[in-house]
């Protein structure tokens, strides 16, 4: 049985959260492969919400596997407040498996991420200031502690030594700050030791036996593509690959076991923190977005950024990501618009461009071309089939299709779980 792969086409927030929870009663597995607790997804279930960071979506899901995969950095005390939460309000977390080869976020790792944001001043990147950055920068010095670590007391000792070594040289000498003391950070973490060991497995083994005895796994990206540190809009992004290719390294699944690749995209265009945004709208038009939308970081809590569909954008997650599918969300947001501007392309120093410029200096200076589309004022929350929707919404989805260069399979009309309307199947 094939994989599916479910990442967002912008810059994160696009409604991957739903869009899992709707897979995750067709699935067996959903794993998280990247990113940590920098992240959230909204999932609605009738009238009640729940908001996730770490755990995948799928753990709402009876009878599926929710899975963290290798590639995503863990707060142990954020995983544990999550899960009792979910505890308390009766969801089984039981089947949670958790990789043996995932990296922790250590408390050193939380106040270098605050001190260095604070530090770059107005050039800061607009971090969480959860230590996903710096866990992650650990990985790659290849100074990082894994969850397989807190099983083995002298191997944790001698990481957190080692990387303190570096880190309380840092904190005094250069940001004035006290040093963190090895022997705390141990005692902490040995803690959680023995919490986290009935969740532990080599995941990778777990999913690719799966995947052989004929299971349907779902791998569920955090972030955007324009987010990644590979492909996304440098250096303003997140510190991992949520686009497709990630997916592979994040989970220990081979590339040739992924068949499908669907790409989550609102119907217009929103981001969080710093960084261009050719789109955004600095009016009334992005108050509105805002407003109806209900534009406020799940993680964060700050305002979203708001704008205007970008289709060059779009068209660059389904290259980079090889999106076969598309998932828009929050249609049902532009309902009540005259007319609906979309971005078909940037004018860069007078010239026109119809994929994203080459060089940051020419992304952070593109000027959007629009294309004006007629609005729509009904209320299309009680949809469920595309010719439900008004003709202008119809017309708005084709265009969308025809400038991104994939189908759209799944509309969101509404925040609920069956507040979608399915125009092919997604499994």
């Amino acid at each position: 049985m094939p994989a599916i792969v479910l990442v967002g086409a912008q810059w994160g927030d696009e409604g991957k959260g739903k869009a899992t929870d709707l897979l995750g009663g067709s699935v067996d597995y959903v794993v998280r492969y990247q990113g940590g607790n920098n992240a959230g997804h909204t999932v609605v279930i009738g009238t009640e919400w729940y908001a996730l960071h770490l755990l995948p979506a799928g753990i709402l899901t009876a009878g599926c596997t929710p899975v963290i995969g290798n590639g995503v950095v863990i707060d142990p005390a954020v995983l544990f407040a999550e899960l009792r939460g979910l505890d308390e309000r009766g969801v089984d977390t039981s089947r949670l498996l958790v990789s043996a080869g995932a990296h922790l976020i250590m408390p050193y790792h939380r106040v270098i991420d605050r001190v260095t944001e604070r530090f770059l001043g107005q050039n800061k990147i607009g971090t969480t200031g959860r230590g996903i950055g710096p866990a992650y920068g650990d990985k790659v010095a290849r100074l990082g502690v894994r969850v397989q670590d807190l099983f083995d007391p002298k191997i944790l000792a001698q990481k957190v030594e080692g990387a303190l070594e570096q880190k309380n040289q840092l904190l005094v000498k250069v940001y004035n700050r006290r040093a963190v003391t090895a022997d705390e950070v141990v005692a902490e973490y040995l803690e959680y030791a023995a919490r986290l060991r009935p969740y532990v497995v080599d995941t990778s083994v777990v999913l690719n036996q799966a995947l052989d005895d004929g299971k349907l796994v779902l791998l569920e990206g955090s972030q955007g593509t324009l987010l990644d540190v590979d492909h996304g809009s440098y250096p303003f992004v997140t510190s991992s690959n949520p686009t497709a290719g990630g997916a592979c390294a994040g989970s220990g699944i081979g590339p040739t076991r992924i068949s499908r690749v669907i790409g989550i995209l609102k119907a217009y265009t929103t981001r969080v923190g710093s960084g261009p945004f050719p789109t955004e709208l600095l009016d009334t038009s992005g108050d509105y977005l805002r407003r109806a939308g209900g534009e406020v970081g799940v993680t964060t809590g700050r305002d979203r950024r708001c704008g205007w569909f970008d289709a060059v954008i779009a068209r660059y997650a389904v290259r980079v990501n090889g999106l076969t599918d598309l998932f828009l969300t929050k249609l049902d947001v532009l309902s009540g618009l005259d007319r609906v501007p979309v971005c078909v392309g940037y004018r860069v120093d007078g010239e026109q461009h119809t994929e994203m410029p080459l060089t940051q200096t020419g992304f952070h200076h593109a000027v959007p071309i629009y294309e004006y589309l007629d609005g729509w004022s009904e209320d299309i929350s009680a949809a469920r089939a595309v010719p439900e929707l008004p003709a202008a919404a119809q017309h708005y989805i084709g265009r969308i299709e025809e400038l991104s260069g994939a189908p759209v399979s799944a509309i969101g009309v509404g925040p609920g779980r069956d507040q979608t309307i399915q125009v092919r199947p997604l499994v």
